[in-house]
């Protein structure tokens, strides 16, 4: 191995460590304590370490959003891998989203909620986002009637995430959360 790929390799290894560190202290300590400081401690390289890798922060949570879509489309696939068809269709898609953010609060925060700088539905889209989006259109796709697929799936992805965002907020009760669900499901299968 030349020096040079030897160079190549630590520095992805200290950029997977940092996006790593930065995820699971999010997670365990929500994104106001990710800190190029604190992210420098934990995995012991210097700041100036971190901003060869990240120009900050927000960088950072860039880096941990685009690891997240992969795994959302796969607990989506995953969802509807058996191939339901219509409202059931609709519902395992509803549900696996829903657990991703419930299970991942802060990789959801950054994926949907955070300043990240990643574009959606731009033709700067990173191949992640456009995969995950792609997994929503692979299911709704063919319940969308008369509306352009892809105008569906933005509005029934709008609808789901503002669901999700204002019961983790606590402006809409916990205890009803299935039951919208059940309505918001409902309404897209055509019931």
């Amino acid at each position: 191995m030349s020096v040079q790929e030897r160079k190549e390799r630590e520095r992805a290894h200290r950029h997977r460590l940092i996006v790593a560190t930065a995820r699971e202290l999010a997670e365990s300590q929500g994104w106001d304590a990710v800190t190029t400081r604190r992210l420098a401690e934990r995995i012991e390289y210097s700041q100036p370490v971190l901003y060869s890798h990240f120009r900050g922060k927000r960088e950072i949570v860039g880096a941990v959003a685009l690891e997240g879509f992969p795994e959302l489309t796969t607990a989506i696939r995953q969802a509807v891998a058996d191939r339901p068809a219509g409202r059931a269709a609709v519902a395992a898609l509803a549900g696996a989203y829903v657990d991703f953010a419930e299970r991942n609060p802060a990789l959801y925060d950054a994926m949907f909620l955070l300043d990240t700088g990643l574009p959606f539905a731009d033709d700067d889209t990173p191949g992640p986002l456009r995969e995950a989006f792609g997994a929503l259109l692979e299911t709704l796709g063919d319940i969308a009637g008369d509306t352009e697929p892809a105008l569906f799936v933005e509005v029934f992805w709008s609808a789901l995430h503002g669901q999700v965002a204002l019961t983790r907020s606590g402006r809409l009760p916990r205890d009803d959360a299935s039951r919208r669900l059940d309505v918001l499901v409902d309404r897209f299968a055509g019931r």
